[in-house]
C-alpha cells in the first residue's frame, strides 16, 4: 500500500489527509452510486477517513475522476423523463417514503455522523438525523400546495396560465458541517419533490455518511439515476459537475471563495448558492443582558461554531460590556467537551485540521493587534485528537481584525464595542458578508430600526443569529459575499423550477 499526502493546492478538505492506492482488507469503503450501481471511483486511489472525535479509523473513500461525473450526468439525464411523468403527488409520496426510511435508520445515521463529522451523538447528531427526514417531508407537503396563476388578458378570446417544471439535472455540492441534514433540507428533498435529477458531490471528509443516506433512498424505492452520488475532491469532481454541459443548474453551500469560483465556472446556469457568513449580533444598552449572553453563547458554540449563520461577531454597547462578558464567560463555562457518546457532552471537535489552522490564525491576528483572550484561544489538550478547540471569548478587537472581517468557523465569541447607533451600523457593515444577524433590545423601535437597516438575508430579534426553521426563507443579501437565491420551504422549490406560461385562444 502506498501513501501520499495532498498539498494545500488540492483544496482545503484534502490537505494533509492520507491518499492510498490500496485500502486495508475488510475496511469500510465509500463508493459512488451512479444509476442503479455502486461503482468505485476510476482514479484507483482512496482517501483514508479517521474520526475527528475519537481518532479511530473509519474507512476509505474511493476517489473519483471527471469521467465518473460524466457517467453520473448521463444517468441523471436518463432518469429525467420518468421523474417528470411521475407527477407531483406521486413524487410527494416518494419523499415521504424516503423520510420514513431515514427515520428507521436514524440511530445508525446519527452514530456515523457523530464519528465522521464530530458532533456529539445525543446533543446534536440525533437531531440532525431527524432534520434530514424533515427535509423530505417538508418538500413533499410544500410541493403539493405550491400554486401558480392564471392571468387576465386584454384579449377576451385568450387565456393564459403558468405552471412549474423541473429545471433538469442539478449539480449539488454540499459541505461537511451539516453533511446529513443540509443536503436533504436544501437540495435533495426539494429536487425529488420538483422532479429534478441530481449529481451530488458531498465534502470528502464527510462522504461516508452520504453513502449511508443513499442507502435510505434505495430502501425507499427512489428510481435509479435520480440522485447520483460522486465522491472525491471538489476541485476535480465538483468542478466537473459545475462545468459539464449536461448539468442545467447548480446548488452549492460552502465558502464564499469556492462559491465565487463556482459562479464563474458555471456562468449561464441558474445558481442557488448559500455561502459564508460573519453575521453581527448587536447587543443594545436596553437589552436583557443575561438572556443575550446565553443566546450569544449558544450561537457561538453550537456545532463548535461550524455554522454559516453562527454568531461570528458580537457588537456590544460599551455601557454594558463588562456585565455582558460576565454572562458570556458563564455560558462558555457550561460547554462540555468529551466522549461524543456521553449524554453530558455538548460540543465536539472542529471537523478538520485546515479549519483548526484558520481559527488559530484568526486568534493569532487578534493577539497581534492587542486583543484580550478572556477564555480559551487554544487547541484543547487531553482529547483523542488535536481537533478539539477551547470555547473562546476575545475582547478588545479592532475592526481590522480578521475575527471581525472574515468567517472563522470555530467556537469563538469575538466582542467589539460601540457607543452610538451609527457606530454599531458601521461595525456591522465592516465585513463583506450578509447572511444573518441578530439584535438584542427591549424596544420594538430599536428592533425594527436595526432589522430593516442591516444588509443581511435574515435578522433574528432577541434570538441567536443561527435560529432558523426549514420552511422560512434564508440566504445572502445582494451585494455581499453570502450567496444568491433563497433556501427554505417553497422558496427552494421555486428556485429549482422553471415557471412556464401557456396562452391559448379558446375560440379556435
Amino acid at each position: 500500500m502506498t501513501v501520499h499526502f495532498k498539498s494545500s493546492l488540492d483544496g482545503p478538505n484534502l490537505r494533509g489527509m492520507a491518499i492510498v492506492s490500496e485500502p486495508e482488507a475488510a475496511a469500510r469503503i465509500g463508493i459512488n452510486r451512479i444509476g442503479g450501481e455502486w461503482i468505485a471511483g476510476s482514479s484507483g486511489k482512496f482517501l483514508k477517513i479517521d474520526s475527528p472525535s475519537t481518532g479511530e479509523h473509519l474507512g476509505y473513500l474511493s476517489l473519483s475522476t471527471r469521467a465518473d461525473v460524466g457517467r453520473a450526468v448521463k444517468a441523471a439525464e436518463g432518469a429525467r423523463e420518468a421523474m417528470r411523468k411521475m407527477g407531483t403527488f406521486a413524487r410527494a409520496q416518494l419523499c415521504m417514503r424516503i423520510a420514513d426510511a431515514i427515520d428507521r435508520r436514524a440511530e445508525e445515521l446519527a452514530r456515523l455522523l457523530c464519528l465522521e463529522q464530530g458532533k456529539p451523538f445525543h446533543s446534536e447528531a440525533k437531531a440532525e438525523a431527524s432534520a434530514a427526514a424533515l427535509g423530505f417531508r417538508n418538500a413533499a407537503e410544500q410541493m403539493k400546495w405550491l400554486e401558480t396563476a392564471a392571468f387576465p388578458l386584454a384579449d377576451a378570446n385568450k387565456r393564459a396560465f403558468s405552471f412549474l417544471q423541473p429545471k433538469g439535472v442539478f449539480a449539488i455540492i454540499t459541505p461537511w458541517n451539516f453533511p446529513l441534514a443540509l443536503p436533504c433540507l436544501y437540495y435533495l428533498g426539494p429536487a425529488v419533490a420538483t422532479g429534478n435529477t441530481v449529481v451530488w458531490v458531498p465534502a470528502p471528509t464527510t462522504s461516508l455518511i452520504a453513502t449511508a443516506l443513499v442507502e435510505c433512498f434505495i430502501e425507499a424505492g427512489l428510481p435509479d439515476g435520480v440522485i447520483n452520488l460522486v465522491l472525491g475532491d471538489g476541485a476535480e469532481v465538483g468542478d466537473e459537475a459545475v462545468v459539464h454541459p449536461g448539468t442545467h443548474a447548480i446548488g452549492f453551500t460552502g465558502s464564499s471563495a469556492t462559491g465565487a469560483t463556482i459562479a464563474r465556472r458555471g456562468a449561464g446556469k441558474p445558481l442557488l448558492l448559500e455561502m459564508g457568513g460573519n453575521g453581527p449580533t448587536i447587543v443594545l444598552a436596553d437589552a436583557d443582558i443575561d438572556m443575550a449572553a446565553a443566546q450569544v453563547g449558544a450561537g457561538c458554540f453550537a456545532n463548535a461554531g461550524q455554522i454559516c449563520t453562527a454568531t461570528e461577531r458580537v457588537l456590544v454597547h460599551k455601557s454594558i460590556h463588562d456585565r455582558f462578558i460576565e454572562g458570556l464567560v458563564k455560558a462558555a463555562s457550561k460547554v462540555k467537551m468529551g466522549d461524543p457518546f456521553d449524554p453530558a457532552t455538548t460540543m465536539g471537535p472542529i471537523n478538520n485540521a485546515v479549519a483548526v489552522d484558520k481559527v488559530l490564525s484568526h486568534i493569532a491576528d487578534a493577539r497581534a493587534r492587542g486583543a484580550d483572550i478572556v477564555t480559551g484561544g487554544n487547541v484543547a489538550s487531553g482529547f483523542a485528537t488535536n481537533l478539539y478547540f477551547e470555547p473562546s471569548i476575545v475582547t478588545g478587537l479592532t475592526r481590522e481584525s480578521l475575527l471581525n472581517i472574515e468567517e472563522s468557523f470555530g467556537p469563538i465569541a469575538p466582542v467589539l464595542t460601540f457607543e452610538t447607533d451609527e457606530e454599531a451600523m458601521e461595525l456591522a457593515a465592516s465585513s463583506p458578508y450578509g447572511l444573518s444577524a441578530a439584535v438584542f433590545t427591549s424596544t420594538i423601535k430599536n428592533a425594527f430600526a436595526y432589522a430593516e437597516s442591516l444588509k443581511v438575508g435574515i435578522v433574528n430579534i432577541n434570538e441567536m443569529s443561527c435560529y432558523w426553521e426549514p420552511h422560512i426563507p434564508a440566504g445572502g443579501a445582494a451585494g455581499t459575499q453570502s450567496g444568491l437565491g433563497r433556501t427554505g420551504g417553497r422558496h427552494t422549490l421555486m428556485e429549482m423550477c422553471d415557471l412556464k406560461t401557456i396562452t391559448v385562444d379558446v375560440t379556435r
